[in-house]
């Protein structure tokens, strides 16, 4: 069987297997009802209309009407029209897709119907953080006076662009989750490719029609937006019948002649299914008397109201501001047409983790004390590959409005040529973090979040404070950004770095994915940073003080006649140690068993207890009597034990007790039980 979250093997959403329940259904010959995604007001996630004849009504597609079906023909791009909710960066995502029926199939799997086989259960497919899941609902759909509330077609009998939508609201939360969104969040969610933007004025007007046609060609799904100067212009209508603010799928390009002039076409579609552009090529303009027929079929002209229409590429760039693209591999991303026999492969390497506050949530490098904190993976690249392209613009992220991570840098630009010479020396990586879980329920907060690389300089093991100090990026993200993703294609030398995926400011929770792409040919190998021990060294080798001598002395001398001791009750009163934390302390020596130290192991560990404490007073800073996770990596390092983020945050889980703080016994719990695994070949599962 295939791995688990693959396309051919996905993840069943809230474990709904939807052949068992398909064929449950069946049997019983009661129709599927979903209570995991009721027909409430839960799941629509909007306020409640107080006026009574508004209210919301859940129906079954042959409730609504009796002729109803999934599909009526096939499906395409004018099926899909916007309900009464803000969601056109889904639905204008969902119209590029049926563009692709390859991709589309992978969303919506065929040999459903509302009549063979039917029993009120639908599936749907999507891509979340490196997997696929499967989405099973039942048919129910939201209807007020008559009419369905949200998505709806134009063909008013069919019904699978609502139900994968209802599946969306479903994954995300609610229906209300949905309002407000980029629409590359639903391409890369249709696909798993991989979305970024790009500015109309950044190449002229003949070289983006020929980008975005091979754009089209490789299935990349499209899209363009006019941007809003203020929210109270978002949804404005222009003088060319055009809405800011307001996403459009760009669903495909063409050609026609007029006279002896050759005119570059875009097809645009608004998702209302109405509102329509109203200059040049549109769909009533005069041009269109001036080509003859057979052009205008082969472009299926249609003068109808239905929300698509034809854009001249010069007139798109004067009015478009923004195009947005999804590819569903990294070569589809240069914009430019290529035999695709030649297309190289591409290496994936991806991670999962968290941004935990107090323990590996460090922020941007505007705060060096706490950035170094951030989670860090290694990444080798150890064989240059010949990158024949030059990609142009700012293929490389985008350096928009945001937060910076510090004050007063300027990094010189590398002129156009430069960079080309380099590209070729070099090996390709395209890195992209995404931000997990942040459109939930009735509330959307992206995080500032953004990546930084950099050049490792033969240091092992995980980078402290010191070097971040001391080194500048080789590449990043750019800005901090308030979205779900952040992305940039980077051309480095064979060598060691590591990627440094953050927020901008410290401490805030949270959950992200991070994926990599280099190119095959250039073997990418990631590596854990290993947990050293070096507190023999650091801590135990340092001589037993004469104070310490005498006070074991003291303890034997109450003990007289014996050749060992119990410590505990000494040390719960000199250090005021739990009992607890003294019976880890004695369990990491070699007592046979008897749970009692001689004479030289008594002197061993007071040493080591008050060189433990002279730690813990020196990364206690603000003298509190505790610490904090961020004060804790210190005072490890201190004690020369290195460990990653991952097993702090553990330590931290197991003796922290749920509080934000850790007192002087909890410090000591954590050196006595690394100790004692360092001692069993250590691994995050003795935790």
């Amino acid at each position: 069987m295939s791995e688990l979250g693959s396309f051919d093997n996905p993840v069943k959403f809230k474990d709904q297997d939807y052949d068992v329940l398909l064929q449950k259904c069946l049997k019983s010959a009661v129709l599927f009802s979903d209570t995991v995604f009721a027909a409430n007001q839960s799941s629509l996630g909007i306020p409640v209309d107080p006026d009574p004849k508004k209210a919301v009504k859940w129906l079954r597609p042959k409730e609504i009407t009796s002729n109803a079906v999934f599909v009526e023909g096939t499906m395409g791009t004018t099926d899909i029209c916007q309900g009464q909710l803000g969601n056109c960066w889904l639905l204008a995502a969902l119209s590029c897709l049926t563009m692709h029926p390859p991709l589309f199939v992978k969303v919506v799997p065929s040999g459903q119907s509302l009549s063979e086989s039917y029993a009120g259960i639908f599936r749907f497919r999507f891509w979340q953080y490196g997997e696929w899941v499967e989405v099973v609902v039942d048919d129910r759909l939201p209807v007020r006076e008559g009419r369905l509330l949200f998505s709806y077609s134009r063909t008013t009998n069919e019904f699978w662009s609502a139900l994968v939508e209802k599946a969306y609201a479903k994954l995300i939360g609610s229906y209300g989750s949905l309002k407000g969104g980029i629409v590359s969040e639903g391409m890369e969610d249709f696909t798993g490719g991989i979305a970024y933007s790009l500015h109309v004025s950044s190449r002229p007007p003949r070289m983006l029609w020929r980008a975005i046609t091979a754009a089209l060609a490789r299935s990349s799904l499209l899209s363009c937006f006019i941007q809003a100067a203020s929210v109270k212009e978002i949804g404005s209508v222009t003088s060319e019948g055009l809405i800011k603010g307001h996403a459009y799928a760009i669903t495909d390009t063409d050609k026609v002649q007029k006279a002896s002039e050759e005119v570059l076409l875009l097809r645009l579609r608004n998702p209302w299914g109405f509102v329509e552009y109203c200059g040049p090529w549109s769909d009533k303009c005069q041009d269109w008397d001036f080509i003859d027929n057979a052009q205008k079929a082969r472009l299926e002209l249609a003068k109808v109201e239905d929300g698509e229409f034809w854009i001249g590429i010069e007139d798109f760039c004067r009015l478009f501001n923004t195009v947005e693209m999804c590819s569903v591999n990294p070569d589809s991303m240069s914009g430019e047409a290529s035999d695709d026999t030649a297309t190289p492969s591409w290496t994936l390497s991806s991670h999962q983790g968290t941004w935990v506050p107090m323990c590996s949530a460090g922020g941007s490098r505007r705060y060096p004390r706490s950035f170094w904190k951030n989670p860090q993976f290694q990444m080798i690249l150890s064989e240059k590959d010949v990158d024949e392209y030059d990609y142009g613009e700012d293929e490389e992220g985008e350096e928009v409005d945001g937060e910076d991570d510090e004050e007063g840098v300027v990094v010189a630009p590398i002129s156009k040529t430069e960079k080309q010479g380099e590209k070729k020396k070099k090996c390709t990586v395209l890195v992209e973090l995404l931000q997990k879980y942040r459109r939930q329920k009735d509330k959307v907060h992206f995080l500032y979040i953004a990546f930084h690389i950099y050049k490792l300089q033969d240091k092992p093991g995980s980078l402290d404070q010191q070097f971040f100090s001391n080194n500048r990026p080789v590449a990043r993200s750019g800005k901090y950004r308030s979205i779900r993703s952040v992305w940039r294609k980077v051309h480095l030398e064979p060598s060691s770095y590591v990627i440094v995926a953050s927020t901008y400011r410290p401490n805030q929770q949270g959950e992200f994915f991070l994926r990599v792409y280099t190119k095959t040919g250039n073997i990418q190998g990631f590596q854990d940073f290993p947990c050293t021990n070096n507190y023999s060294v650091m801590v135990m080798s340092k001589p037993v003080l004469p104070e310490d001598l005498f006070r074991v002395q003291k303890w034997f001398d109450e003990k007289a006649g014996s050749v060992s001791i119990s410590v505990p009750s000494m040390l719960e009163k000199d250090y005021e140690l739990p009992l607890e934390t003294c019976r880890q302390l004695i369990f990491g020596e070699d007592t046979g068993g008897r749970g009692r130290l001689n004479r030289a192991q008594a002197e061993k560990l007071l040493t080591s207890l008050r060189n433990l404490q002279s730690v813990f007073f020196q990364f206690d800073e603000d003298s509190s009597g505790t610490m904090s996770p961020f004060e804790l990596s210190l005072a490890l390092n201190a004690a020369g034990v290195e460990c990653d983020n991952v097993v702090v945050q553990m330590l931290w889980e197991r003796f922290g007790a749920g509080e934000q703080y850790l007192p002087f016994c909890g410090f000591v719990s954590c050196v006595a039980r690394l100790q004692v695994l360092f001692g069993k070949s250590m691994t995050r599962e003795f935790f």
